[in-house]
């Protein structure tokens, strides 16, 4: 590993700027390295890449205020 590559754990830290777009610039490079030789770290960004793809597809779902106050406390308290 030269000192610009990264590891499992860094590239699952990262994973979800890179889906987002967000990582910069600078860390983009050894991420892409990464995901081209690593087979469990690459499977885990299509994973989340295609669950991304599908949940934007989804349309709004109504649920009771209850239901909803339910989970943004959750979300909140997370």
């Amino acid at each position: 590993m030269t000192q610009h590559d990264i590891d499992c754990e860094q590239a699952l830290r990262q994973m979800f700027q890179h889906l987002d777009h967000e990582l910069s610039d600078g860390d983009r490079p050894a991420m892409e390295r990464h995901l081209l030789t690593c087979k469990s770290c690459f499977s885990r960004m299509e994973f989340e890449l295609r669950l991304k793809r599908k949940l934007s597809e989804l349309r709004e779902v109504h649920v009771n205020p209850s239901t909803r106050e339910r989970i943004e406390s959750l979300i909140k308290n997370f």
